[in-house]
């Protein structure tokens, strides 16, 4: 069930999922659900997470049924069920606590790109799961025009030009106010190729920025010796934190093959739009070391700049 990209082994016990029913709930249900939206696009920058107001609203009846009385030490034990009584209510019907995984700006972006790549966006996003996911984008647009690296977050380049290529390719148009105002934020700042080593890798991997702008994400790191007893041992990748090996296995593998988007109208449209010099006339060798300074939480050590990157760049 949930569609033929969607597999499990377990029927999707406790993996959530979004579907949309125009036709769900009452009149006034609907037209509740059209009153938070609008309301959190007016605080939208004084309240930036939803704080699940759609899930609470599906709950209500759960959630509004006869509670304890005001607390007071006598009846700790009855306030201790109210507690357990009230996410009880927010419980989903096979077991799991559904919630809004908001915040993260830069994931998402991922799985767009990647499905553009593939060919299967629009199997996998119904017009639905775009509308909404544009709305997402537009309630997140920081004021002076960026994005953050999460929704709370002040504006970045790794944020904003991500976000950027996710809704332009949702078809928002270059001329749309969000493209216009998100446009302006990354010229004035350089362009894209001032963006973080990740989005460097993505944008390479949409076609729009260029494999040699990258530091080398070697595969055959993940071939040397593994045991401490080597010496090497030590920095093999699989040593990493566990959030970066899981990104950087499958980045060095896509590095290995050079794995790119093939050309089409959008990333032609893309490279004129993510950058305010002409596309052929950039300096890829040197947009390696480009951090723009809202992202530069701590910068490359000298040795690794101009002795380490440039070595495996001239080998890979």
């Amino acid at each position: 069930s949930g569609g033929p990209l969607l597999r499990s082994l377990n029927d999707n016990q406790g993996r959530q999922t979004w579907e949309f029913d125009p036709n769900a709930g009452t009149p006034e249900e609907r037209a509740k659900v059209e009153e938070l939206r609008a309301a959190f696009t007016r605080d939208r920058f004084k309240q930036k997470h939803s704080s699940d107001e759609l899930l609470r609203l599906q709950a209500a009846d759960k959630i509004n049924a006869p509670r304890p009385l005001p607390p007071s030490a006598e009846r700790v034990a009855e306030h201790l069920k109210g507690g357990v009584s009230f996410y009880s209510a927010l419980q989903d019907e096979d077991g799991h606590w559904p919630g809004d995984y908001g915040g993260p700006m830069f994931l998402f972006p991922g799985l767009v790109i990647t499905c553009y790549m593939t060919g299967v966006l629009d199997t996998v996003f119904s017009p639905e799961h775009k509308k909404e996911a544009l709305r997402y984008l537009r309630n997140h647009q920081n004021e002076d025009g960026g994005f953050g690296l999460h929704i709370e977050g002040t504006s970045t380049m790794f944020g904003t030009v991500l976000s950027y290529c996710t809704f332009r390719i949702f078809d928002v148009g270059p001329d749309d106010e969000m493209s216009i105002r998100a446009r302006a934020w990354i010229h004035e700042r350089g362009g894209a190729n001032w963006i973080t080593s990740w989005g460097k890798f993505w944008l390479a991997t949409l076609g729009v920025f260029s494999w040699d702008g990258l530091n080398p994400l070697t595969p055959e790191m993940w071939l040397l010796p593994y045991s401490k007893w080597t010496g090497i041992g030590y920095v093999h990748p699989g040593r990493f934190w566990c959030h970066c090996r899981m990104v950087y296995l499958p980045m060095s593998y896509v590095y290995g093959k050079r794995g790119t988007c093939k050309d089409t109208p959008l990333t032609k449209a893309l490279r004129e739009e993510l950058y305010p010099v002409p596309y052929e006339s950039i300096d890829w060798n040197g947009t390696r070391n480009k951090v723009a300074k809202e992202d530069l939480f701590y910068p490359h050590p000298f040795i690794q700049n101009f002795t380490v990157n440039p070595w495996l760049h001239s080998f890979i």
